[in-house]
C-alpha cells in the first residue's frame, strides 16, 4: 500500500485484513512505515483486531528490510497474504520516491517476482492532484490498483476518473468510513450515481 501522507493507508490495510480474515485467509502485516511515530502501534492494533500476524522493527529502521523480513516470515509460516504498510511520502520528493523503489526491489527479491498487488491509496478530497500522484507512484512502484478513501463525507472522488483514464490502473476498493467493515469493492455504476447526485 503506497500513497501520500494522511490518505488512510494504515486504516485501509486493517480493513483489507478484516475482509481477508472473514474469507478464511491468514494475513501478515508488514510495518514498513518506520518513520511516523504511531504507525507501528496503529498497525499492531489492527493486527490484533483482525487476527493478523505482524512483522515490525524499531522506529527509523530500513523499511525495505522490514518488508523483506515480513515476506520471508510469511513464506515460512504459510501465510496467504502480506499487507505492507509504507511511509506516506510526497510524490514530488525524488529521494522518498527512490526509497519506495528500493522497497519494491526488496519485495521482488524476497518473492522472486513482482508483488501481486501494489495499491495506491487516494483520498477522495484530493482533487486533480490525484492524477499526478497516480503517475508518480506508478513510475516508482508499479501500481496495479487504486483505493479511494474518505468517500463518506462530501467528497465524491471525481479525480479518480482522471487517474484511471490516464493510467488505466483499475479502481479496486472504496473506503466509506473508519470501521473495519467500511471497505467495499469498487462498483462503477454506484460510483457514477453518487458522483452526480
Amino acid at each position: 500500500f503506497v500513497g501520500v501522507n494522511g490518505v488512510g493507508k494504515t486504516t485501509t490495510i486493517g480493513k483489507v485484513a478484516h475482509l481477508l480474515h472473514k474469507r478464511g485467509f491468514k494475513t501478515l502485516m508488514a510495518a514498513g512505515d518506520t518513520f511516523r511515530a504511531a504507525a507501528g502501534e496503529q498497525l499492531e492494533i489492527w493486527a490484533e483486531r483482525t487476527g493478523s500476524e505482524i512483522v515490525r522493527n524499531k522506529p527509523g529502521a530500513d523499511p525495505a528490510a522490514v518488508l523483506f523480513d515480513a515476506i520471508t516470515a510469511a513464506k515460512s509460516r504459510g501465510i496467504d497474504f502480506v499487507l505492507a504498510d509504507t511511509a506516506g511520502r510526497q510524490h514530488s520528493k525524488a529521494n522518498l520516491m527512490g526509497e519506495l523503489e528500493k522497497v519494491m526491489r526488496s519485495a521482488e527479491k524476497a518473492l522472486g517476482r513482482r508483488p501481486d498487488e501494489v495499491l495506491l491509496v487516494l483520498d477522495a478530497n484530493t482533487g486533480q492532484n490525484a492524477i499526478r500522484q497516480a503517475e508518480e507512484f506508478t513510475k516508482a512502484a508499479g501500481v496495479t490498483g487504486l483505493v479511494l478513501t474518505k468517500i463518506d463525507g462530501t467528497a465524491r472522488g471525481g479525480a479518480l476518473i482522471g487517474a484511471y483514464d490516464k493510467l488505466r490502473v483499475p479502481i479496486k476498493l472504496v473506503g466509506t468510513g473508519e470501521k473495519a467493515e467500511n471497505l467495499k469493492d469498487f462498483r462503477p455504476a454506484e460510483f457514477a450515481s453518487n458522483l452526480f447526485d
